[in-house]
């Protein structure tokens, strides 16, 4: 067994583990944490399949990103946890059931692998100079130039509308007018009253 075999095993059980504890934490922001370290699993065994890319976006965006402003909205939220696992019972079954196809999959393709039927040869190893991000930029701005920008554009319009429906005007709310506020003079919001001095009586 060479060591990245062994690098992709160690790494594959912590990922799991995480995994587990994030399932079974009581605390959202302890099942965040846990799901934060499950990425930073699975970017390691994409380095060691050589997809360095797919690495980088993965600790990038949904660490760097996604998990942050998870973390925030559960911290900032006043969760009800015990209502929240109120109807955890009713769902047991259901989740019972998915676990059981997962494992049942899992278990095939173990098996499949022990009888020495490969549906696919395992890829070569890449070069010494090779760099996967490159060659992938290079498939998709040459070959799948015209898919990206498709995407872009569906994205863009998701955006728009997203932020179309949540922009409702709201009666009573109080808006900012920055040109009025660039425009304002001293003379527009301070007074100068002169008061006549008095003696004190004695």
């Amino acid at each position: 067994m060479s060591f990245t075999e062994i690098l992709f095993y160690v790494f594959s059980a912590v990922l799991v583990v995480s995994a587990i504890g994030m399932i079974t934490a009581r605390n959202p922001v302890h099942a965040a944490l846990f799901l934060v370290f499950a990425f930073f699993n699975s970017a390691v065994i994409w380095l060691l399949l050589e997809a360095e890319f797919l690495a980088i976006v993965l600790v990038l965006v949904y660490v760097g990103a996604v998990m942050v402003l998870f973390l925030f909205v559960v911290m900032m939220l006043d969760i009800n946890v015990a209502q929240m696992r109120a109807g955890f019972t009713r769902f047991a079954p259901l989740g019972l059931v998915i676990a059981l196809i997962v494992v049942g999959e899992i278990g095939s393709v173990v098996w499949v692998k022990t009888l020495g039927v490969t549906t696919s040869a395992a890829p070569a190893s890449a070069a010494a100079g090779y760099s996967n991000t490159r060659a992938l930029g290079e498939l998709i701005y040459t070959q799948y130039l015209y898919p990206l920008e498709l995407a872009a554009v569906i994205l863009l319009v998701a955006i728009v509308a997203a932020i179309v429906l949540t922009m409702r005007k709201r009666t009573g709310q109080r808006t900012q007018d920055i040109n009025a506020q660039v425009a304002v003079r001293a003379k527009d919001r301070v007074r100068i009253v002169k008061v006549a001095a008095t003696k004190e009586q004695a």
